[in-house]
């Protein structure tokens, strides 16, 4: 099956359904069309370069330019964790904690799915080294953001209650217990979504693009199987491991639940 190839002018057609929308919401008044626009004109931009990059990277196939790309994208998936959160943890905690629980979960995960599970060689082959990384990343960072935007917002909002349960002697990990669970909750709901519509509501974007490439249905199922297993395994480890740091950051050692450490939001 030969893949049909998009010219310009074919994308330029579905940039127009987006300027409709923007212009539909204009009118509208919702105050979104402008961003809506310029998130497009990002996508555009980052996507091609980002292709030219990847082109120049599976060429070389070099471990060294590898690792670069993959430090890269944590570092700006590190970024947009701390940006998503409206309380986040003062003097670069959120970015030190998202950007660390994401390397723990991701890369163990990325690294063991290519040297054990889907066993490329060299295992850092780009073309699947970088797509899986993406991938973990991008719904890693999702439930990070998610999870820590939770717990410190329900903190804020419950502190009266907490510091209730610390004077009562409670220790601080019970004192925090609900908010916690909570937290953990609202950061691993959209990958439990994405699992329990796949197939059913909607064709994920790997299998998708997949089928599109001239791949056998077969073959695409597994390998959206694989991707759905090892999301839900880096975004659930991750997700942990980011309510556990943000949560113990908001108290002392002497088990002071310490607001203080938590910004002010914008707006």
């Amino acid at each position: 099956m030969n893949v049909i190839a998009l010219e310009g002018w074919q994308l330029g057609l579905a940039a127009l359904m987006v300027v409709a929308l923007a212009a539909c919401t204009t009118m509208a008044r919702l105050g979104i069309g402008r961003p809506l626009l310029i998130a497009a004109i990002r996508t555009a931009v980052q996507l091609t370069l980002v292709g030219l990059v990847l082109e120049a990277l599976f060429a070389s196939a070099r471990f060294q330019w590898v690792a670069l790309m993959a430090v890269a994208m944590l570092l700006i998936a590190g970024r947009e964790v701390m940006t998503r959160q409206r309380r986040r943890l003062r003097g670069g905690w959120s970015f030190g904690i998202g950007t660390m629980t994401m390397f723990l979960s991701s890369f163990s995960v990325t690294i063991l799915t290519l040297t054990v599970i889907v066993g490329p060689q060299p295992w850092y082959t780009p073309q699947y080294a970088i797509p899986l990384l993406g991938m973990l990343l991008g719904n890693t960072m999702t439930g990070v953001s998610l999870a820590m935007d939770r717990l410190t917002t329900n903190v804020w909002q419950q502190r009266s209650v907490i510091e209730n349960r610390l004077m009562l002697g409670q220790p601080w990990q019970e004192a925090i217990g609900d908010v916690r669970r909570e937290a953990m909750r609202s950061g691993m709901i959209p990958t439990i979504n994405s699992m329990a519509a796949a197939g059913v509501v909607s064709l994920p974007g790997m299998m998708t693009g997949q089928i599109l490439a001239g791949s056998a249905p077969a073959l695409a199922v597994k390998y959206q199987i694989l991707v759905m297993f090892i999301i839900t395994a880096g975004t659930g480890f991750g997700t942990l491991a980011a309510v556990a740091a943000t949560s113990r950051r908001l108290f002392d050692q002497r088990e002071r639940l310490r607001l203080d450490r938590l910004s002010t939001p914008k707006g």
